[in-house]
């Protein structure tokens, strides 16, 4: 990284059912505070799995993240996650956050992930078409709401951003690609500044139907809805929806510090690999996802000993939390197995659900916030040792130590794989 451009992390921006902000949101997750609950989106009685972590009316209404409410209308609801992270990241950074007050536009781009885009509106559009197919009257909306690109765009639109802008579409490991590709943004001197993370809305009917016809999504839980998400325990049974959004402020260290921004953390390292194996399960022994995590550790400069936390996919299945485990022990060896709690791996999908695209993006705001908190959230509903994840799990309660370099990792369906790597920020 000798000719790079150094990154940091100046803002950070959350939607999610465990909070708005990112210090109500990692204040939940330390408290092993589960945002899961019976779903109340729509209708799921009928459903094998009828639990989720949603964002309530209560805590969330879009209309207070547009500059014009009435755009809210014209746009699909995962837009909606996205617009909100990403003008309280910008906020956060204390950068502008719409196009008469942002600092420097032309030099800050966004890359925002997903990996349904605008599922509601294309639901109720398709509905609306079923209806009455002769004369549809679907939205004139339909179109560019439901499109991947189409946060990214948004958000361009309503802060202002004129530099590099387009979505990552890779499954659940959206997130954490459009965090790494807007890493190389900056490194590679277009842009100052960059927008990334994920979002995702797909509490939607068709979507609980696909995801259960798959059996990929726990149907023991749905009247201890808590309890349903349990990454890592022999008791797993599949993973539980969530949405939301994750966006942070990238920016070159140099910028940063001519402002005086406040620098959560140095972003360091990237690696994104394909299994070429399956469409929906892992490479066994998770040599896919290794690779990715040996390909960001390479690209850092660090050492395997100075990274101490893993914030891990865990989707609190069998085939993914067997073989994640199995690519960190593969990475880090003997220091991944040491039991002196110098070496830690939590899941935090637990309490968040399971974002899909979104998640890389939240899951990168919890390994920043571990590193400029020295605190590591807990896996809850850890209750069973599994005799084939074997590592420190940080179980149930939250653990208080330094941690130098956190890494991030994410796959998703089509055998992509995520690593990002941060560590504390020093001159």
């Amino acid at each position: 990284m000798a000719d790079k451009r150094r990154v940091v992390v100046t803002g950070l921006g959350v939607v999610n059912g465990c909070g708005i902000g990112h210090e109500e949101f990692f204040q939940a997750l330390l408290d092993g505070k589960s945002s899961i609950d019976t779903v109340k989106r729509f209708d799921a009685s009928y459903m094998p799995c009828q639990i989720a972590s949603e964002i309530t009316d209560e805590q969330f209404n879009p209309k207070d993240f547009f500059i014009n409410p009435k755009n809210v209308k014209s746009n699909d609801r995962y837009t909606h996650l996205a617009v909100a992270a990403a003008r309280q990241a910008l906020q956060d950074a204390n950068l502008g956050d719409t196009p008469d007050t942002l600092e420097d536009p032309d030099r800050i781009g966004v890359m925002v992930g997903t990996a349904f885009g605008g599922m509601e509106t294309f639901e109720q559009q398709t509905l609306k078409l079923a209806k009455n197919p002769t004369k549809p009257k679907v939205s004139p909306f339909t179109i560019p709401a439901l499109l991947g690109n189409t946060a990214s765009g948004v958000i361009g639109i309503e802060c202002g951003c004129r530099g590099p802008n387009y979505g990552v579409t890779s499954a659940c490991a959206s997130g954490s690609h459009a965090i790494g590709e807007a890493l190389g943004m900056i490194q590679d001197g277009h842009v100052d500044r960059m927008l990334a993370g994920g979002t995702e809305a797909t509490i939607t009917p068709l979507c609980f139907a696909g995801f259960c016809a798959m059996k990929a999504m726990n149907t023991n839980f749905n009247d201890e809805p808590q309890r349903g998400s349990r990454p890592f325990d022999a008791g797993r049974g599949g993973f539980i929806m969530g949405e939301g959004a994750g966006v942070i402020v990238l920016e070159e260290l140099e910028t940063a510090k001519k402002r005086g921004a406040t620098i959560y953390a140095e972003m360091v390292g990237y690696g994104a690999t394909c299994d070429a194996h399956h469409i929906t399960t892992p490479a066994p022994e998770g040599r896919g996802l290794a690779a990715a995590m040996e390909m960001a550790i390479k690209m850092s400069g660090m050492e395997k000993s100075e990274i101490n936390y893993v914030n891990a996919h865990g989707t609190s299945t069998a085939y993914n939390d067997k073989f994640e485990t199995m690519a960190i022990k593969t990475v880090f060896g003997d220091h991944a197995s040491a039991k002196d709690g110098s070496f830690v791996v939590s899941s935090t999908k637990c309490v968040t659900g399971h974002t899909l695209g979104a998640a890389g993006g939240l899951e990168a705001i919890v390994a920043v916030r571990s590193i400029a908190d020295n605190v590591v959230p807990p896996t809850i509903n850890y209750e069973t040792e599994d005799p084939e994840c074997d590592l420190d799990y940080v179980p149930n309660k939250k653990r208080e130590m330094e941690i130098n370099g956190a890494m991030s990792t994410n796959l998703g369906f089509g055998g992509h794989n995520a690593a990002i790597l941060f560590k504390k920020y020093e001159e």
